[in-house]
């Protein structure tokens, strides 16, 4: 039952970055829209995101859930060391879902749709970069359970060069999701040709994030490389990255939409499966030398037994019913 939680928390961590990735591109894309095009930029990511929007951060719930119930330890861990970069990141989620909230729903239409907009995109920004300085901070080896002082016990855990670019990285990755996403979305062909447009330059953009992401790593002396190229499950995940951008910059051509969507999720599912397996089950790197492992630092066995069978029960609950609401939704729309 243990492998069973550690596939439900990967999987939600997946789409978390799928979908909630997607959610918190759409505001990254308003952000760098010009202003005479942002009206309609903004209608059309209401109508892509708004039916589930909230339901989106279900699988960042999960996730934690999962941490807190069947990994205490590591779950005590990472919220004390990285509690300034969480609650910068659910301070966002705060301000960005009060602030998409009120700009579409308050009853009064005055100056305040200007705060409410900005609240919404800025906050679209930080929040997936503080999600993904806390991904890097988990495994770049600075986190100090040791530590006798605040700036190594509270600040240089997060704050550094590697962390910061896996945070610009995780925002890039948002943006270019949200742009794919939102072709299938438009009602135009002059809007379809725009966000055509975001989505290359998004995916430019992410490139060259990722490729800082390995200097950095360079320089703070983290084996990135080794992860990724050293050994035949991260090869065969970047080649197969690699082969499908090929293939999407042809296909974006074409105006499949649906197949594009698919190879950019592929891609994204890719790039943290190469991440993340190298070091399994070490989801956490210490300071030390030491680590945190998803099969050595878990909860009591009937905890996890029984965590494991509320996932599987939830499951058979909460999948269709998520999966029939995006069909509703969709059906909708083609009406």
């Amino acid at each position: 039952m243990l492998y069973v939680v550690i596939a439900y928390l990967w999987v939600s961590v997946l789409l978390y970055l799928l979908m909630g990735g997607a959610d918190f591109g759409a505001g990254i894309i308003e952000l760098f829209t010009s202003k005479e095009n942002r009206p309609r930029t903004h209608t059309t990511m209401y109508r892509a995101i708004g039916p589930i929007w909230e339901a989106n951060h279900m699988w960042l719930i999960i996730a934690i859930v999962i941490l807190f119930v069947g990994f205490p330890f590591i779950y005590s861990t990472m919220s004390v060391a990285l509690h300034i970069p969480l609650t910068a990141m659910l301070l966002g989620i705060i301000a960005r879902g009060t602030a998409f909230t009120f700009r579409h729903y308050d009853a009064v239409v005055d100056d305040m749709q200007v705060i409410y907009r900005r609240i919404f995109m800025y906050a679209s920004c930080v929040t997936p970069f503080f999600l993904g300085i806390i991904a890097g901070s988990a495994v770049s080896g600075r986190i100090d359970p040791s530590a006798t002082d605040f700036l190594h016990g509270y600040i240089f855990s997060w704050l550094n060069l590697f962390s910061v670019s896996v945070g610009i990285f995780t925002v890039a990755i948002c943006g270019f999701l949200a742009a794919v996403y939102l072709i299938g979305e438009t009602n135009n062909e002059t809007d379809t040709q725009r966000f055509i447009a975001k989505a290359r330059t998004t995916n430019i953009i992410a490139a060259c994030a990722g490729a800082l992401v390995f200097v950095a790593a360079r320089v703070d002396h983290i084996p990135l490389e080794e992860w990724v190229f050293g050994n035949p499950v991260g090869i065969a995940a970047i080649s197969a990255a690699a082969a499908s951008l090929i293939l999407f910059w042809w296909l974006i051509k074409k105006g499949k939409r649906l197949v594009i969507r698919v190879l950019a999720g592929f891609q994204v599912t890719m790039i943290l499966l190469t991440t993340t397996y190298r070091h399994y089950p070490n989801i956490v790197l210490l300071k030390n030398g030491g680590h945190l492992s998803l099969l050595e630092d878990i909860g009591h066995e009937k905890t996890i037994h029984s965590l494991g069978l509320a996932l599987l029960i939830g499951s058979i609950f909460i999948l269709p019913a998520l999966f029939f609401l995006i069909y509703d939704f969709q059906k909708k729309k083609i009406k």
